[in-house]
């Protein structure tokens, strides 16, 4: 069993939930950008929810299926269509073989998920399946998914192999079919335009001018060309410290926002270094992550401060609505 990779896409990886308990010796996490659209998606098919799925950025590749398989796309709607017709977001999928997967102008979000039952014959890599670009490690060979690769799929789980029948059932004059039901849109983040991103105040804030404090909270940044997995880098209004001097590197994390000396912010992604010597003037809240991760270059994004009560009880709440679909979707497949 296997996708057959026609053509890549932009950037095509595989990933899971991320490399971690290695940063003390400088490995990086990785992982899914959109981590609750991978979640879900793996939910949809009868996955654990840590299992690996692809990450789709911005133009999506085209794949055959080389076996009948249960998939499910979650995260960016980058207009997907099999064998010509145009797939829904956010439910199982069910394909036969030599069915054609592929996609077309983005409608929303940067990054999307395909998740298939069962996931990928692939090997770990220090716990994880996740794809490491800069030091190849991970994912399919370390690296981006390229034309004629053919990446091997398990064989379908029994919850996957029960949903594949009952949806086919319902379509056997047709290649591939989807089903009607999919998770309450409002239980998991969804790509916005020009988002508002929820922080918390960084550690080293007060370093910062008044002036610059002021334009953080309220004037728009725009994502530049010049981002990648790591970070995305900022235009708008410069910031700068009170008074410039070396600081000691500290740990960063997914969302910490750093300013170099040039005053144009940086908010780290999946794949940022372990420490960073950049003043912290921020940190993007948990529950923001997704809303960040699926802002496509050249849009705009402004900054909302909120508390650390805030921001824990929007977590819970986000964790809350994850198990609420697993245990809806749970019964959806126990009694298909």
């Amino acid at each position: 069993m296997s996708f057959n990779i026609l053509s890549p896409g932009l950037l095509t990886t595989v990933q899971d939930l991320g490399r971690h308990g290695y940063q003390k010796q400088g490995i990086l996490v990785s992982g899914a950008m959109d981590a609750v659209a991978l979640r879900v998606a793996n939910l949809l098919v009868g996955n654990p929810e840590d299992s690996a799925g692809l990450e789709i950025t911005y133009l999506g590749p085209r794949i055959r299926f080389e076996a009948d398989h249960l998939i499910a796309l979650m995260g960016a709607d980058l207009s997907p269509v099999l064998n010509g017709e145009r797939v829904k977001m956010g439910r199982p999928v069910w394909v036969r073989r030599g069915s054609v997967l592929e996609f077309s102008t983005p409608r929303s979000g940067i990054r999307a998920y395909l998740a298939v039952a069962g996931s990928f014959a692939i090997p770990k890599v220090l716990g994880s399946y996740s794809t490491y670009l800069r030091a190849e490690i991970g994912g399919f060979r370390g690296r981006a998914l390229k034309t004629g690769d053919l990446l091997p799929c398990v064989g379908l789980s029994p919850q996957g192999q029960k949903l594949w029948r009952v949806l086919a059932g319902a379509y056997p004059a047709k290649d591939w079919g989807q089903a009607k039901w999919t998770p309450d849109p409002q239980l998991y983040p969804q790509p916005v335009a020009s988002p508002v991103i929820r922080v918390l105040q960084g550690p080293d804030y007060e370093l910062f001018t008044e002036s610059s404090q002021h334009a953080f909270w309220h004037q728009e940044f725009t994502v530049t060309s010049d981002s990648d997995r790591m970070g995305y880098r900022l235009q708008g209004p410069a910031l700068f410290r009170d008074e410039p001097r070396e600081l000691l590197s500290s740990a960063v994390t997914f969302g910490t926002i750093q300013v170099p000396p040039e005053g144009h912010p940086i908010a780290l992604l999946a794949d940022h270094q372990t420490t960073g010597g950049y003043p912290r003037i921020a940190q993007v809240i948990t529950a923001d992550f997704s809303r960040l991760a699926q802002v496509p270059l050249g849009q705009k994004i402004r900054f909302q401060r909120i508390s650390l009560e805030d921001a824990q009880y929007l977590y819970i709440k986000q964790e809350q609505d994850i198990q609420q679909i697993k245990k809806s979707l749970q019964f959806k497949i126990e009694n298909a």
